[in-house]
């Protein structure tokens, strides 16, 4: 294992650096999730001053015989994957009753632990921020000139060149944002998102919950869930692709895989966006499915760069859900989300960033250049729609192709990925 210090020394800063720091100052423990390989452990070395890692057998067994003893060192010290071991968190949570102390512990985790694992939620002592794949400004990949939460501030989208075209924004979805994959070859890096599969089937899906689940099934999940990624699919479709592997398969079934993949933090459903509580607008509420990353939906389906790149309808929706990733990590840095907008017109906006405080800013996505003016006329009718209730901070189109970044006079900010930062 490579020693503390020396993962300090080449730790690459993420987006989530500044909440762990500022929630530190303020609770008595911070909990970060997300899915494996993503980084949690290596950003929980890098805010710890010591730190237990409860990844082999001995190791869980000292936790489980001696929960203090683990507990022990130097604060904030950092737990990773203290969910094998869910009596750590009373422990911590009653260590951090009686010290009264900010910043005790940092606990990392890859997937949820069993239900009544643990006597308290936690609430009060720690604090939970979940952890995505790296963004392509996290990796070194956007010059990140255009701020996201400079955009709620009024910035305009300054002018900035992009390096991006097609087969680049292809070649960086199929990569996916894995910290692991970012010194290696492009071929080696088109490993991971497949040996992530493999691990997760064989392996990851078995310790969540003792639940055996046949590897075939919940591979054709895997694939079903890769051909509909970032479109609202409704389980009977899922069940269904399921059902061709296995004609036992039920709804009950796809749930219970669905609901199996999201423990281990390998979906995220994307909220549909209600504009105000009082709205009168008849919405769509169904979630948009997104696979943590869109590497992992290429890995899926058997798709490499050079597929992809023949099929733009695969890749547009690919594309989306990298954008959707990149907003995701940029919009946690001041603690807001991101929704999607659909009413019974047939009105679509692909992503809503919400701030928190009431403010919000629509997005379409476009993987080519030219798209711009039918995507800007899309988030112009939802701002002429919302008129009279609420009017968007900002209005922007996420493209994969173009020059630079540029403001339209009709108030939407055209922006290739590779110009967008937090």
């Amino acid at each position: 294992m490579i020693p503390d210090e020396e993962i300090r020394k080449r730790y690459r800063p993420r987006v989530i650096d500044s909440r762990v720091s500022r929630f530190l100052s303020v609770f008595g423990g911070v909990q970060i999730t997300g899915c494996k390989w993503c980084g949690k452990s290596w950003t929980g070395i890098y805010h710890s001053k010591s730190s237990a890692f409860i990844g082999t057998e001995s190791s869980r067994m000292v936790a489980e015989a001696d929960p203090e003893f683990v507990l022990r060192g130097e604060e904030p010290r950092l737990i990773d994957e203290w969910q094998d071991v869910p009596n750590l968190w009373d422990v911590a949570r009653m260590n951090i009753d009686f010290a009264a102390r900010k910043g005790m512990y940092i606990f990392t985790g890859s997937s949820v632990p069993p239900i009544k694992s643990t006597s308290h939620t936690g609430t009060g002592r720690f604090t939970a921020l979940t952890m995505r794949p790296m963004s392509l400004f996290e990796s070194g990949d956007s010059n990140g000139s255009v701020s996201v939460s400079g955009l709620f501030e009024g910035r305009a989208a300054v002018s900035s060149v992009s390096k991006m075209n097609y087969e680049t924004a292809v070649r960086l979805i199929c990569r996916g944002g894995w910290p692991g994959g970012l010194a290696a070859g492009f071929d080696d890096a088109l490993l991971i998102p497949r040996l992530y599969l493999e691990s997760l089937v064989n392996s990851d899906l078995l310790h969540i919950d003792g639940i055996k689940r046949n590897p075939e099934i919940m591979r054709s999940l895997l694939r079903s869930l890769a051909r509909n990624n970032a479109t609202a699919v409704k389980t009977p479709v899922l069940a269904a692709d399921m059902a061709k592997w296995d004609s036992s398969v039920s709804e009950q079934t796809a749930r219970n895989y669905i609901g199996a993949l999201g423990k281990v933090f390998v979906i995220e459903e994307q909220p549909a966006w209600t504009p105000s509580l009082r709205s009168r607008k008849r919405m769509r509420t169904s979630p948009k499915m997104h696979l943590a990353d869109p590497s992992l939906a290429a890995a899926a389906m058997g798709a490499g760069p050079e597929m992809i790149l023949n099929d733009p309808k695969t890749a547009g929706f690919l594309f989306e859900s990298l954008c959707y990733r990149d907003l995701s990590v940029y919009s946690s840095a001041f603690g807001g989300r991101v929704s999607h907008y659909r009413d019974d017109s047939g009105l679509e906006v692909d992503s809503i960033v919400e701030y928190g405080d009431g403010r919000w800013g629509s997005v379409e996505v476009r993987i080519g250049y030219k798209e711009a003016d039918r995507a800007a006329a899309n988030l112009l009718r939802l701002k002429n729609k919302l008129a009279d209730e609420t009017a968007p901070s900002f209005m922007m189109v996420l493209c994969a192709t173009g020059g630079a970044a540029y403001m339209r006079k009709d108030g939407v900010s055209v922006v290739p990925i590779d110009c967008l930062g937090p």
